[in-house]
């Protein structure tokens, strides 16, 4: 089986989780700079086998878009211009980052950690995947963007 990528978009880093090969486990893969993302991506595609990307969708607890939603779309048109054919879907990520915390504590991370925003980020991202792979599971998948 191929894997699944999710992306936590934002505009100073980019937090990044993969699945497993066998699409059960999502787990944080990196964080890295914004401006180095299609170079990251284009790395990985190449070493690994992926079903799709899903991009986490910010939106306001009002269900409109959030304000960093204009920089998200612009990336979501050019990650389909750079990688035609590899579907993309994006996912609701309100709340991601205070569950990403707030897993973070039950993890046991210590606090100088849990303010490490990169690692927030990271967790994000695979919350947000977690949530995609649900909606796998249950038939729920949204459209592809």
């Amino acid at each position: 089986m191929k894997r699944i990528l999710a992306i936590d978009y934002g505009r100073k880093r980019v937090g990044i989780a993969a699945t497993d090969t066998e699409q059960i486990i999502a787990s944080g893969l990196t964080t890295i700079d914004t401006h180095k993302i299609f170079a990251f991506l284009a790395d990985y595609l190449k070493k690994e086998q992926v079903e799709g990307i899903v991009v986490g969708d910010p939106k306001n607890l009002d269900n409109t878009p959030a304000e960093s939603a204009a920089a998200t779309y612009i990336f979501i048109k050019k990650l389909k211009n750079t990688f035609p054919g590899m579907p993309l879907y994006m996912v609701d990520e309100r709340f991601s980052s205070k569950m990403a915390f707030q897993a973070m504590i039950d993890g046991g991370l210590k606090k100088k950690d849990r303010q490490n925003k990169a690692t927030i980020d990271k967790v994000s991202a695979a919350i947000i995947l977690q949530a995609f792979m649900e909606m796998k599971k249950t038939g729920h998948l949204p459209a592809p963007v």
